[in-house]
């Protein structure tokens, strides 16, 4: 009988994982119950995914607002610290702010304007026109921000952050200062002891900084890299990719997720005798077409995959073949001519016509977008994902 069914994406529901949970084995004996139960059987080149957020939280990857402060103070000098571009994030930055703030006498926080660097907005970009202010080139204080376009809501969440951020800071025993610049090297006009608080573009950020004159450059990804008075940490990302967990502490991006995936991979082929991929993903890639939000707030989607997940797909695009190679060609010959194309396809398809449409995006950035989109980020209780049918083809 012929499939007809390709892609399936499924949340395993799982128990609720706390600080120092073997997860491994949660993972494993999860998988293992839906196997035994019927739900599924093991397929060619499954994917099961795991949160990040519960890999850190096993892994009691954890830190106060203390320990962050000490850091930031140890680094940059407990004086007055430029902040650049953070993203606008109660849930992603506001905590972080908190511990640099506590190690610091006065923070300069430079915003980015219309909109930070994952797309929530400050104002909208029409009302730049209106006003005539070029983005490109003129710095605004707080005061001349608020006169032009008044005080900034989020679009979902209605907050102010301007002065939401502002307020953190002064609570923290530090002095406040906003402005709003696309130019990074503009901090340097009110400090040179600069953390760069944007996730995607900090390495051009801290580049351009250090360039101009900036004496310690450091980015979120230099903070938190070592433990401080028996903190969590992480080595590769520092505090990027941290959450909010309590009011005065952030959970970290996890570490060792590679030796966490293969050790998965190679639990379940003792107990099926079968290989499937594993990975750990997090946030997907993806823009959400009202609020403009590009969801990827951490600094990767899969911080550790197994080897079976590298490279991009090589895929067809069957429209293109249906409307070009194969204009002339209806029901079963159409069907026979384009899967004799999949079977003939080269093994490098970059660049070629036939590819026309086909996103080159790496599988576990696709496959990290279908997991948070599979697992969303609410009540939903499937922390774990598995995916069946994605390296298939019309010809399977």
């Amino acid at each position: 009988m012929e499939r007809r069914i390709g892609t399936v994406s499924r949340g395993l529901r799982a128990p609720i994982i706390k600080e120092g949970d073997d997860l491994q084995k949660i993972v494993c004996d999860t998988f293992m119950n839906c196997i035994e139960n019927g739900e599924f059987e093991i397929g060619s080149k499954d994917v099961l995914a795991v949160t990040e957020s519960i890999l850190a939280r096993s892994q009691a990857n954890y830190a106060t607002k203390d320990q962050l402060a000490k850091d930031v103070k140890n680094k940059l000098g407990g004086k007055t610290v430029g902040v650049v571009f953070p993203i606008l994030s109660r849930n992603r930055f506001a905590i972080c702010l908190r511990g640099i703030a506590a190690g610091a006498e006065k923070v300069v926080l430079m915003l980015s304007y219309p909109s930070d660097e994952v797309g929530n907005h400050l104002l909208d970009l029409d009302l730049l026109d209106e006003k005539g202010v070029d983005p490109y080139k003129d710095v605004l204080s707080q005061e001349q921000f608020e006169g032009l376009f008044g005080k900034s809501k989020h679009t979902f969440t209605d907050i102010d952050y301007v002065n939401y951020y502002k307020d953190i800071i002064e609570e923290e025993g530090a002095k406040a200062q906003i402005i709003f610049a696309n130019d990074p090297r503009k901090i340097l006009d009110y400090t040179d002891k600069v953390i760069c608080a944007d996730i995607h573009t900090r390495a051009r950020t801290k580049r351009l900084i250090k360039a101009a004159g900036g004496d310690v450059v450091l980015g979120m990804d230099d903070l938190l890299t070592a433990s401080v008075d028996g903190s969590g940490y992480n080595p590769d990302y520092g505090i990027l990719g941290s959450n909010k967990a309590t009011e005065d502490s952030i959970k970290l991006f996890p570490i060792n997720c590679q030796e966490f995936v293969d050790g998965v991979q190679e639990e379940i082929r003792k107990r099926t005798g079968k290989t499937i991929e594993v990975m750990v993903y997090g946030d997907g890639a993806f823009k959400d077409p009202v609020g403009k939000i590009w969801e990827l707030a951490d600094p990767v989607v899969s911080p550790g995959f197994t080897a079976g997940l590298k490279g991009q797909p090589n895929e067809l695009k069957l429209k293109y073949l249906a409307d070009n190679d194969f204009a002339d060609l209806r029901g079963d010959e159409l069907k026979a001519a384009i899967e004799e194309a999949i079977r003939e396809k080269d093994d490098n398809l970059v660049g070629q016509m036939v590819t026309e449409g086909t996103t080159p995006r790496r599988l576990t950035d696709l496959l990290g977008s279908l997991c948070d989109l599979t697992s969303g980020s609410g009540d939903k209780g499937t922390p774990f994902i598995y995916i069946q049918g994605y390296f298939d083809n019309y010809t399977d």
